[in-house]
Order: C-alpha cells, then sequence, then structure tokens
C-alpha cells in the first residue's frame, strides 16, 4: 500500500520540515520530493504536512505516519538484508555529541544491535568539536553531531534554533555581565554563545564550565547562569528565557551525519547505522510522541 521511496521521503521532510533541505539529503529535486509526499498523502486519502509560504509542519496524522513509516522501512532493510544473505561484521566506531545523552538515540543503537549482532558497536560521546577533530585524524568511522556555522558537508538528519535557557523564573540583570554555563572549547554551541555576545558588545563571565551535560544541566537548574541549547533539546526542570531576557539571537543549528571516506572494513556497517538514523532522526526529539 505505501511506497518505501515515498516513505524515506516523506521522513525526510519530517526531520527537516524543508522540502529543500529534503530533497537535498535525498540527492532528489524539489519537486520530485513534493511529487513522492503528495502520492503518499493519496494512498493515505490523508494530509501529513500542513504548508504555508514559511513553515512546514506535521499534522496529526503526519505524526501517526512518522511511527508506521519507520517499522514499514525496518522491516524493508531486514528482509535486504535477509534475502541478499549478508551479515555486517566488524568494529564500527560511532562517535555522538554531548547533545544526544537525554534522547532516544540508545534505543536506535539497541535496535541496530540486534539487526546486526556480529558489529562490534564502540561508542564515543564527547562535544561536537571534539567528535570533528577524532573524525579528521580516522579515528571515528561515522560520527551524529552538530555541524560548525558555515559547513555544508555532512548529511542532514535536522535542523533546529539555538535558544537560551535557564532555570524557571531565573533573571538576568542587563547591568552586569551575563553568568554563562558552558562547554569547553571546542565546543561549537560554546563558541556561538560567545561570538554573538561579543558581537553585540555584551559583557559576560563564565559562571560554570563542565564538559559534561549533565553537569551543565545540574549548574543550571542551580539558578547559576544561563545555557546556550537547542530548542528541541531543552532537558528537563530548564526552560527559554522569556524574550530572550534582552539576550541576542543565537541562529540556527544543523545536526548532521559524518562519515570517515577513508577504505575501510567499517563502510557497510556506518551505512547501515547511518541509514537507521535517518529513518528514526525524528525519535531523538524528546518532544515527539512516542511510538
Amino acid at each position: 500500500m505505501y511506497d518505501a521511496n515515498q516513505l524515506r521521503t516523506f521522513l525526510a521532510v519530517a526531520q527537516t520540515l524543508n522540502f529543500t533541505q529534503a530533497a537535498r539529503r535525498l540527492g532528489l529535486r524539489q519537486s520530485t520530493v513534493s511529487q513522492h509526499v503528495r502520492r503518499l498523502e493519496d494512498a493515505a486519502g490523508r494530509t501529513l504536512f500542513s504548508r504555508d509560504t514559511h513553515r512546514v509542519r506535521l499534522t496529526e496524522d503526519g505524526e501517526a505516519m512518522l511511527g508506521f513509516a519507520r517499522t514499514i522501512l525496518a522491516a524493508h532493510e531486514r528482509a535486504a538484508h535477509y534475502f541478499a544473505g549478508t551479515r555486517l561484521r566488524g568494529r564500527l566506531r560511532f562517535g555522538a555529541s554531548e547533545d544526544f545523552v537525554l534522547t532516544r538515540l540508545p534505543e536506535i543503537l539497541q535496535s541496530f544491535r540486534r539487526d546486526h549482532p556480529e558489529v562490534d558497536l564502540e561508542l564515543t560521546v564527547e562535544l561536537s568539536g571534539t567528535l570533528h577533530r577524532r573524525l579528521e585524524a580516522g579515528r571515528l568511522d561515522l560520527v551524529l553531531a552538530k555541524r560548525r556555522p558555515g559547513d555544508s558537508h555532512g548529511e542532514l538528519v535536522w535542523t533546529d534554533e539555538l535558544c537560551w535557557i535557564g532555570a524557571p523564573g531565573l533573571r538576568l540583570d542587563a547591568e552586569r555581565p551575563v553568568p554563562l554555563i558552558l562547554f569547553p572549547p571546542p565546543g561549537i554551541t560554546r563558541a556561538r554563545a560567545l561570538e554573538v555576545l561579543e558581537e553585540h558588545g555584551r559583557s559576560w563571565r563564565i559562571a560554570c564550565t563542565s564538559g559534561s551535560l549533565s553537569g551543565l544541566i545540574a549548574a543550571a537548574r542551580a539558578g547559576l547562569g544561563v545555557m546556550a541549547h537547542t530548542r528541541g533539546l531543552i532537558p528537563p526542570g530548564l526552560e527559554p528565557l522569556a524574550g530572550r531576557a534582552g539576550l541576542p539571537d543565537l541562529g540556527g543549528v544543523d545536526f548532521v551525519l559524518l562519515h570517515n571516506r577513508r577504505a575501510s572494513a567499517a563502510q557497510e556497517a556506518a551505512g547501515a547505522l547511518a541509514s537507521a538514523i535517518l529513518a528514526s532522526g525524528d525519535r531523538l526529539h524528546p518532544g515527539r510522541r512516542a511510538d
């Protein structure tokens, strides 16, 4: 009833909420992406996206289709591997940024390990900047992390906004330096926060530095200062600052998959894990409905 190619296109649009970015990710023309979505909506007899000149949003039926699409595509993948008679093997060094500590990434990895039991998955959780360096040095095979502003490399998983967050009720004194809670260098979010504050002439001070997201969250919950964080991944107990408390806009952020392009035995396994993450990328948003 539902075409696998159309479902893959639907997932790409659902994760990026942008037809142009979905087309770029899939290597298709935007007109082809629109056609796939239209045909899937015709097959379902429901509208999956609400669209205007500014925004693309999932409808309630579109949210429901997410779970069905993942299930159908996962069955396709399992059948393809079974009848191809191939089993992935070897060591796969996968790096994920600290941003995903509190998301459903462990569930995606668990499913991957169940489907590919002979792959030795080695997970590294680090800052995005550190993961980029390790990938460039050949010490990782696949990375899921933030992309540096201005960069275009990598396979887009989704685009989000950065925002200032803190403990509920936190108030900032406009006459005093902004108390910042930051990852250490080479954190991409850290660099962006300092850059925009400097650009707008806003003084700041470092209230807390930690390489652990849990450490930053603890400091923020204690009211020590503010964090620059991805809007779709705001941890429990913290919230966006009302009206940004006079702080400058932080702009957008891209989360991407990056492959080690050097020839290695892990390339096939890395490709399979990348496909699994792309098929379930919407599950990395805590705000998404569980299936």
